[in-house]
């Protein structure tokens, strides 16, 4: 008895809910298939933001995937010159050749080297700290897409709420005697829904792909700074100056305070 009561009301719904599309269907004089354009206009005011948001995850995308290629991370040229400068015991000349490269891997370097002279402990935690942020700039870069992909669902769900509203305005006033308005505020709803998942979902998987490729880059280019530091002499360099970072603590003047305050 209560499955045929289950199964009569079940019957009921859907052959109200078949009603008011035959009806949609026949007020809106057939079925057609609709543009980007239409899609747009339904979903109401949030796919103005949810655009935005697109356009905004299709350029981190692709600059994200630039930054990170090894090209330009540790170029071939870049890391061949190095190299060499190295071999030749030349650790002016490349301070001087990484200074001006503008590369990752170069700047790594320059950190580096110009702490040579205060030994290898200083010179391991400048490297340690240059690459800490050169990674910081590369994830702090991908992580807007995680905050989009955050973001879109939560416009969709506004846009859905709004959707909602108006549904049951309508019902309100009209009832279901007029079903063109209650499928234009059903559309408003799914298609915000859809539209914000449909950014959300690959903002995702990008921001994931490119954490890896960081991730992978900054595990190249700590290899090649060490191999190049491997056997660095750096009690021949103590001492010395080897690039042009400013130095600033200075030998103690104890009569600077009293000169000032007199």
């Amino acid at each position: 008895m209560k499955m045929n009561l289950r199964t009569t009301s079940f019957s009921a719904v859907l052959l109200g809910l078949m009603t008011i599309a035959a009806s949609a269907q026949e007020a809106a004089g057939g079925v057609h298939k609709k543009t980007l354009w239409n899609l747009f206009v339904e979903g109401g005011w949030v796919m103005y933001p949810i655009t935005a948001c697109s356009v905004a995850m299709i350029w981190f995308i692709v600059d994200g995937y630039i930054r990170t290629s090894a090209g330009k991370l540790y170029p071939v040229d870049h890391v061949t010159q190095l190299r060499e400068l190295f071999k030749k015991g030349d650790y002016v000349g490349a301070y001087a050749f990484a200074k001006t490269a503008g590369s990752p891997v170069a700047d790594v370097v320059r950190a580096g080297v110009a702490f040579t002279p205060d030994g290898k402990t200083m010179t391991e935690e400048a490297i340690i700290s240059e690459i800490t942020r050169v990674n910081a700039e590369l994830k702090g870069r991908s992580s807007y897409l995680s905050v989009i992909g955050v973001c879109t669902p939560m416009i969709g769900l506004v846009g859905t709420v709004t959707g909602m509203m108006s549904a049951f305005e309508t019902l309100g006033t009209s009832g279901v005697g007029d079903p063109s308005k209650l499928s234009g505020a059903i559309g408003e709803v799914l298609v915000a829904t859809a539209s914000g998942l449909f950014i959300a979902i690959p903002a995702f998987i990008s921001y994931y792909l490119l954490a890896n490729r960081i991730n992978k880059g900054i595990h190249d280019i700590t290899e090649i700074v060490t191999g190049l530091f491997r056997a660095f002499p750096y009690e021949e360099i103590e001492g010395r100056k080897v690039g042009d970072e400013e130095i600033y603590a200075a030998k103690p003047d104890w009569n600077a305070s009293a000169n000032v305050q007199s």
